[in-house]
């Protein structure tokens, strides 16, 4: 995916929408509004891509925490309070 994109208003959307889509098809486009970007229009396949590689993370719970996942947090957290308590 290009770094570089167009950079059209609301206002250019509406009046050029099909080079616009055109343009999008090639490389992400910034669409502004009151001159702050507010949409980018991007191929279907650049999508899917940032989709695949969005944050897997999940939330859960100290019950549902695996004892490797409890006993890293514990090790975490202890270490933390001394750093603090050193730091005092």
């Amino acid at each position: 995916m290009s770094r570089s994109s167009g950079s059209y208003s609301t206002s250019d959307l509406s009046r050029k929408s099909g080079d616009i889509i055109a343009e999008a098809l090639r490389h992400p486009v910034t669409i502004t509004q009151r001159n702050k970007p507010r949409l980018v229009l991007l191929n279907i396949d650049d999508y899917e891509r940032l989709m695949r590689q969005s944050d897997t993370r999940s939330a859960g719970t100290l019950e549902t925490m695996s004892r490797e996942m409890l006993d890293e947090f514990e090790a975490a957290v202890d270490a933390y309070a001394e750093s603090e308590e050193v730091s005092r």
